[in-house]
């Protein structure tokens, strides 16, 4: 039973293992509730498989899962699972051939003792194999994202793991000079139990904080860009207003003219003329729709639109955002647009289509976009797409920024893919603020 038992821990540990390697690594392709539950069954197997005590069976098998495993549920091509999948496996033969040369050069007593010798094999080659891949991790990570993201006080949770090393040397020591006594034998194998899950728990729980800072630095820098997007659309306003006054005013300035005209001022007039179309204050303004801010906020994503040769249709409703703040207007329709051009550009005869329209008879505002889309998009466990962009942990947020202000609004939010068009659509049900 006792064997049956530190099999399971041993298989455990590893999946653990590999689950911290490929999330610090690789880009997930899916949930982490079907990764998990993929991972567990795939460890379930090669722990029944262990029965046969088929070194060589055991060995392949391992390979294999592990190579489904990372190819099937992160973004990485298949030589390349096979790459990080021979890797995983070679350094775990390695560290128990490893820790057994060392037992049995300095401690064979323990090797001699089956039943504390196996329970310190196994416990010391998963440390050992812990620290390698740990060093490794650290390795294969992008130096350009190391050092963005990383800090270098995080070395020094390598000296748990070599702690940890040295602690189970000492513990072989003991042993091998003065016999464990019965209750002492099982405290001191409980000990070692703990000082691996130890090893494990610290590196998870710091892996776990990484992402969370890093999760509220990227919200903070959202935050402020959507904050300089509001005084970015404030400023066409103004100068909006200002162009209405220079336009209110060009009576006054072709009177100017035509007194610098009857005394023949020729190069003044030239210098007059090109001081007034050089002014910002007489570029073209397209009208969207009525509200300013919001036609502000179109009108820029029309020219993004034209430069990526999008066709951009937009039906805006008379009155149907005034009660919307600027500032949750701004993030709102700039996320659902970065979001549409994104997913929009380099396919033919690309569209976005923008609806605002007011429920009849209600305060409920409705709000579709449907814009082209190539590929199918994956969902995570919250029915929320996986952004395509290149980088782990650094997207996402301007959905997430949409969800904050559909709840504050007390609404709705549905996104779907219509596989037939291929389109993707959104559809925001907001109600109106009393």
């Amino acid at each position: 039973m006792g064997h049956i038992v530190l099999l399971f821990f041993s298989f455990f540990t590893e999946a653990v293992i590999l689950w911290q390697y490929t999330d610090s690594l690789f880009t997930p392709s899916h949930n982490n509730r079907i990764r998990l539950a993929a991972l567990s069954a795939f460890y379930a197997f090669l722990f029944f498989i262990s029965f046969l005590e088929q070194i060589g069976i055991n060995i392949v098998c391992f390979f294999v899962i592990n190579t489904v495993f990372v190819y099937t549920f992160f973004n990485l091509k298949w030589f390349l699972s096979i790459f990080h999948s021979a890797i995983l496996t070679a350094i775990m033969g390695i560290s128990e051939l490893a820790v057994f040369g060392i037992m049995s050069r300095f401690f064979p007593h323990f090797l001699i003792e089956a039943s504390v010798g196996f329970v310190f094999f196994t416990i010391f080659s998963k440390i050992f194999f812990f620290a390698i891949i740990y060093i490794l991790i650290h390795i294969f990570k992008d130096k350009q994202e190391y050092r963005k993201h990383c800090n270098h006080s995080e070395l020094l949770l390598m000296l748990i793991p070599v702690s940890s090393i040295f602690i189970m040397f000492t513990f072989l020591a003991i042993g091998e000079t003065s016999s464990f006594a019965a209750p002492i034998d099982f405290m001191v194998t409980i000990c070692a139990m703990f000082l691996l899950m130890m090893n494990l728990l610290i590196f998870g729980i710091n892996q776990y904080n990484q992402k969370k800072a890093q999760e509220f630095i990227d919200m903070q820098l959202l935050l402020q860009k959507e904050s300089d997007s509001v005084e970015y659309y404030e400023m066409l306003l103004a100068q909006n207003e200002n162009q209405s006054i220079l336009i209110h005013d060009i009576k006054k300035h072709l009177h100017s003219i035509k007194l610098l005209n009857e005394k023949k001022a020729s190069e003044q007039i030239d210098s007059y003329i090109q001081q007034l179309m050089e002014s910002s204050d007489l570029k073209e303004t397209a009208k969207i729709c009525d509200h300013e801010m919001l036609n502000a906020i179109l009108c820029r994503y029309q020219r993004q639109c034209n430069d990526k040769h999008i066709v951009f249709h937009t039906d805006i409703r008379s009155g149907t955002v005034q009660n919307i703040s600027p500032y949750d207007l701004t993030s709102l329709f700039c996320n659902l647009m970065d979001n549409a051009v994104e997913s929009a550009q380099n396919i033919p005869d690309s569209f976005i289509e923008l609806t605002v329209q007011k429920k009849e008879n209600s305060s409920f505002i409705i709000i579709i976009v449907i814009n082209s889309c190539r590929n199918t998009p994956v969902y995570d466990q919250n029915g929320t797409p996986i952004s395509y962009k290149k980088g782990n942990g650094r997207h996402g947020f301007g959905i997430k920024s949409i969800q904050k202000i559909v709840k504050q609004y007390h609404g709705n939010l549905e996104m779907y893919y219509d596989n037939h068009s291929g389109t993707f659509h959104t559809i925001i049900t907001l109600k109106e603020k009393g």
